[in-house]
């Protein structure tokens, strides 16, 4: 049992695809705002694809996961399943109703972004983010 088990205070880990496109960039931007509004706190996506010991170890012990992928390639998922941890909470931008280009602006719009933030966030609302903790508590880490 970790430190954070049993609390209903627990952060949401978010790990975002920051791929090349305009939707990747939306999770990447998603991310640090979330962050920056306490929503959760933004993980290094990059070090659990490298499969750095320290980052996969945080990853697989974080009390609630939302994955955030661009597009349906599916880089963020492909990686949390290469390093054998779950998935908790998914989402792919491209499912919002948001197009994907791949131009070289990576232009952002205030209104992409908001819809993209308020899926995350009525995502934690789900069940489906949070992990059961396996102890006798019958809560979520």
């Amino acid at each position: 049992m970790n430190a954070t088990c049993c609390s209903q205070n627990g952060e949401v880990m978010l790990l975002a695809c920051s791929g090349g496109s305009n939707v990747g960039q939306l999770t990447n931007q998603a991310a640090v705002e979330l962050t920056r509004e306490g929503f959760g706190k933004m993980y290094c996506l990059a070090g659990v694809g490298a499969k750095l010991k320290g980052f996969v170890k945080a990853t697989g012990e974080a009390p609630e996961i939302l994955v955030l992928d661009g597009c349906p390639v599916g880089c963020a998922k492909a990686i949390m399943e290469n390093a054998g941890l779950p998935m908790g909470a998914y989402m792919v931008v491209t499912e919002l109703g948001i197009d994907k280009v791949k131009d070289r602006a990576l232009a952002l719009s205030t209104e992409d972004l908001e819809t993209v933030k308020q899926a995350a966030r009525s995502m934690k609302d789900a069940s489906a983010v949070k992990r059961t903790c396996g102890c006798a508590c019958g809560g979520a880490e």
